[in-house]
């Protein structure tokens, strides 16, 4: 039995997409278990490997789900379960607008709940909405935590970080106290002016470096924000249609975004989404 599939890339972040919603993908499990795989992790782990399989920062599978245009399901490259993918939404929701499931917008089920996501004026991207976040937390100066469907820790950086070892950095981070258990994806910053950052991504589940991470661009623009223009109390000093360029390795995105007191919301992640090829596994 073999199953088909397409792969998209939102700013160099690559995905393997499934239609699942006839149950393809529990048939196909069917038959690779236990014959050659041991699990469904071990399946898509090697799916997802660039040597050995299709080659992919994940893989999703595109599900019936009551009440929205599908579910996202969402396996990082090394086959676990994950959270909120941001480039990976906008890429299985420009397949979705191809396979007729919307016009111009549509709604979608991911693992952090609901999502909006349109088609750019141009039509050669995704708007996606994402969820709001009321908690950024700063760690020290230059530091900061927060979660925008996945966990980010970024770091602005006075030095140049294309020249940064960013692997061996990120992981001293990642793989220790407090987030050796659950992982944490680790963003390294530029401030290129008051409206541009640049910025490189390590993330969990793929253990190494991506060309961009959606979560994390959205991270690192609520930091961006919240660092030059602080939350006081005798200031509530509200922002309304902020827009951030970012620039990752992959291309350039942009985040939309409004703040009320320390609440951030209405935050929309927009960039390209690229069909690459499909094929059959």
């Amino acid at each position: 039995m073999t199953i088909p599939f397409v792969k998209y890339q939102g700013t160099g972040n690559d995905f393997v997409l499934i239609d699942n919603r006839t149950g393809a993908w529990q048939d196909y499990l069917a038959m690779q278990i236990p014959l050659q795989f041991a699990t469904e992790k071990d399946l898509v782990a090697h799916i997802c490997h660039r040597r050995l399989g299709i080659g992919a920062d994940g893989l999703m599978l595109l599900q019936n789900k009551e009440g929205f245009h599908f579910e996202m399901v969402y396996f990082n490259s090394d086959g676990g379960l994950s959270s909120m993918c941001g480039n990976g939404g906008r890429c299985i929701a420009a397949w979705a607008f191809s396979l007729g499931l919307g016009d111009d917008s549509l709604q979608f089920w991911a693992p952090d709940g609901t999502h909006e996501a349109r088609k750019t004026n141009d039509g050669k991207g995704i708007a996606l909405n994402m969820n709001p976040v009321s908690r950024v937390q700063q760690i020290n100066t230059n530091d900061w935590e927060l979660n925008t469907g996945s966990p980010h820790y970024v770091s602005f950086q006075d030095n140049n970080i294309q020249q940064l070892a960013l692997v061996d950095w990120a992981k001293n981070i990642r793989y220790n106290e407090p987030y050796t258990n659950q992982g944490i994806n680790v963003n390294a910053v530029n401030i290129l002016d008051e409206n541009r950052i640049s910025m490189r991504t390590y993330e969990r589940g793929v253990e190494d470096e991506t060309l961009s991470c959606g979560t994390g661009v959205c991270a690192a623009a609520i930091s961006f924000v919240q660092r030059s223009q602080p939350h006081t109390e005798a200031n509530t000093n509200e922002i309304a249609n902020h827009l951030i360029e970012v620039i990752t390795p992959g291309g350039t995105l942009q985040v939309s975004l409004q703040r009320d007191q320390n609440n951030y919301n209405h935050i929309v992640l927009i960039g390209p989404a690229t069909f690459v090829f499909q094929g059959q596994l």
